[in-house]
């Protein structure tokens, strides 16, 4: 894996001060790979390569690497638990290593290379054991991953700090093409939520609040996101909370914004509309409740044939050129091509 390759990271602009960050430790190999892809999984605030549960204090790499010390080359994460579930990094981390196999990872062999997760929060056990049995029914050979309370861990040297970013042509076991594939957890209620009526009457236009409070329709071809072909992503015009993204988008011919799908299903709740003397089924985003438009099966067949129709006034676009620095950083990989 060449650096200059590497996908870009959806944690640069967040400002995780304050935050209630947990912890976990994993070992999957050569530390430099492991290091560089969790620090691209949105949510994660710090990845610090090092070592764990040997029986020497504040090795070197030399010692590590001889065997006789009995640590593992591990990486330390601190992630913020609203934004990224301790379930969603395992399933990341069984994405890149191979948990069958002992004492190796790739090329890399020896026990310092062994595969683990190690734990300071008993709290944190019922997610372990529940990943691991989901990852166990995928393969016929037991697992070998060790899980264990974390007995101590120094930092690496600081040679072996983002080593990645530094060496673009270091070595690296770790495929990461699995980030693309991973779509962003629908966003939490902890993340975004609806103001009381006043402050929305005072945010929101009077055309924004009709429409997503009152159920209202805005004009067709008279509002600002119909034929727009800017990249970027759609959000709730009331809570921020992300609905759709430009990639998704296509020109209809109807006169508002239409998607064929929107960034997680679980977003968008619908409901029966039999007013007008029509049966639509209409759409309102998960967290705010806010009215956004309709869904018809008249949109392109092999996109999945659906056709989000959606009012502007229900929408606030961030360009991706700021998506990073107003916290959307997560779903730069779902606007742009890597």
């Amino acid at each position: 894996m060449n650096s200059n390759t590497l996908p870009s990271n959806p944690n640069q602009g967040i400002n995780y001060e304050g935050k209630r960050l947990k912890e976990i430790w994993l070992a999957g190999g050569c530390f430099w790979g492991v290091q560089a892809y969790f620090a691209r999984i949105y949510g994660v605030a710090e990845v610090t390569a090092g070592y764990a549960n040997g029986t020497t204090a504040d090795p070197s790499y030399e010692e590590v690497c001889t065997g006789r010390t009995g640590h593992v080359e591990a990486v330390q994460l601190r992630y913020d638990p609203e934004r990224v579930t301790l379930t969603s990094l395992l399933r990341h981390f069984f994405q890149i290593i191979d948990p069958t196999t002992l004492n190796r990872q790739g090329n890399d062999r020896g026990t310092q290379y062994r595969s683990g997760i190690y734990y300071r929060d008993e709290a944190d056990l019922p997610a372990i054991h529940s990943t691991l049995a989901e990852v166990q029914s995928n393969y016929q050979q037991l697992l070998v991953t060790e899980v264990l309370p974390l007995a101590n861990f120094s930092a690496a040297e600081e040679f072996h700090q983002d080593y990645l970013e530094k060496n673009p042509a270091g070595y690296c076991h770790v495929d990461f093409t699995s980030l693309a594939k991973n779509q962003p957890e629908a966003a939490q209620p902890t993340e975004y939520r609806k103001p009381d009526p006043t402050t929305l009457k005072k945010t929101l236009t009077p055309l924004q609040y009709r429409v997503t409070q009152l159920d209202d329709t805005e004009p067709p071809f008279a509002n600002p996101y119909w034929n727009q072909d800017e990249p970027g992503i759609y959000v709730d015009v009331a809570t921020g909370e992300p609905l759709f993204s430009s990639k998704n988008k296509f020109a209809s011919g109807c006169g508002w914004p239409s998607f064929t799908r929107p960034i997680n299903p679980e977003s968008i709740t619908y409901q029966t509309d039999r007013r007008f003397g029509m049966e639509r089924v209409e759409t309102r985003s998960r967290i705010g409740d806010s009215h956004l438009g309709h869904v018809f099966d008249d949109g392109p067949v092999d996109q999945g044939g659906r056709r989000f129709c959606i009012n502007s006034a229900a929408l606030r676009f961030i360009p991706l050129e700021q998506m990073a620095a107003a916290g959307y950083g997560a779903y730069i990989p779902l606007v742009k091509n890597e």
